[in-house]
């Protein structure tokens, strides 16, 4: 160990592991230490750079709080929440996308055809469709936790002027597999930038903009948990999302109606919606092979 040099350290850091260590831990460790120490011998890393890195790690831990975790935001910004999605996604399911920093436990449990809008400012979206398998039949007792911002681009949890779980539901399908509610039309927003994401964003001459979305967590017995959001294709910023979350597969169409004639009876809102409102049918696959 005295004699150990920039060349030897990683092995004899991974010699640290003994025998009994768990094969998955010593695995993910062996190869996060080579590839830190590869970085740090690619780039001939200062001891600025370095303390710069651990000075934007202790601002992420003093920054976040229950209702904003600065890390999740440091992994969403640099690619790595979005590429464990994808490389954890199968093939013949609706892919994931990142779970984001404003998800809360506790929504509460509303029929299918809810009305989410409420007192909600801003553009009506009826928002449905099924729950199904690969092979496309339904699936009976899907759970769906659904949530979003308001139109002013602030989820509940941001806004002290918004209620407690506003735009917040938890849906369970039927033996149908339909789920169904109506909202508000989100907003795009930024991501917090004030503070070492922030930083990070300004210095590399990145904007803070999110494309508007719906956020989605779908489980079935039986079936891989769905962590994803749903986006709009008209929005600005769908080809620009800082957190790298959309997929071709997630992006939705905002279908314009001028009359209510054909929605479902069990939309609660059907006689109070206002016109124009938009339609919004969106079908998620679970895979059971997650």
């Amino acid at each position: 160990m005295r004699n150990v040099t920039s060349e030897t350290i990683t092995k004899a850091f991974l010699d640290y592991c003994s025998d009994d260590t768990d094969p998955r831990l010593k695995f993910v460790l062996e190869k996060l230490a080579t590839h830190l120490h590869d970085f740090v011998r690619e780039t001939n890393l200062t001891h600025d750079e370095w303390r710069k890195g651990l000075e934007l790690l202790y601002a992420a831990g003093e920054i976040s709080t229950p209702e904003r975790n600065e890390f999740i935001l440091f992994s969403d910004v640099l690619g790595l929440s979005s590429l464990v999605d994808m490389v954890n996604s199968p093939d013949d399911g609706t892919p994931s996308s990142v779970l984001g920093p404003f998800h809360v436990l506790g929504a509460p449990d509303v029929p299918v055809g809810a009305d989410l809008k409420g007192d909600n400012e801003g553009t009506t979206v009826v928002v449905g469709g099924m729950v199904r398998t690969p092979d496309g039949a339904p699936i009976e007792g899907a759970e769906l936790e659904i949530w979003q911002t308001a139109d002013n681009g602030l989820y509940s949890n941001q806004d002290e002027a918004q209620p407690e779980y506003n735009l917040r539901a938890h849906m369970t399908t039927g033996a149908d597999g339909r789920y169904l509610f109506s909202t508000v039309r989100p907003a795009p927003y930024t991501v917090p930038d004030d503070g070492p994401v922030g930083e990070l964003l300004n210095n590399t001459g990145r904007h803070p903009w999110r494309p508007s979305h719906l956020h989605f967590i779908v489980t079935a017995p039986g079936y891989g948990t769905l962590v994803t959001e749903v986006f709009p294709s008209d929005d600005p910023y769908l080809d620009e999302d800082p957190v790298f979350g959309v997929r071709e597969q997630l992006v939705m169409e905002y279908q314009k109606r001028e009359s209510t004639d054909g929605l479902p009876d069990d939309l609660v809102a059907k006689d109070q919606l206002d016109t124009p409102y938009y339609m919004v049918d969106f079908d998620f696959v679970l895979s059971d092979n997650r």
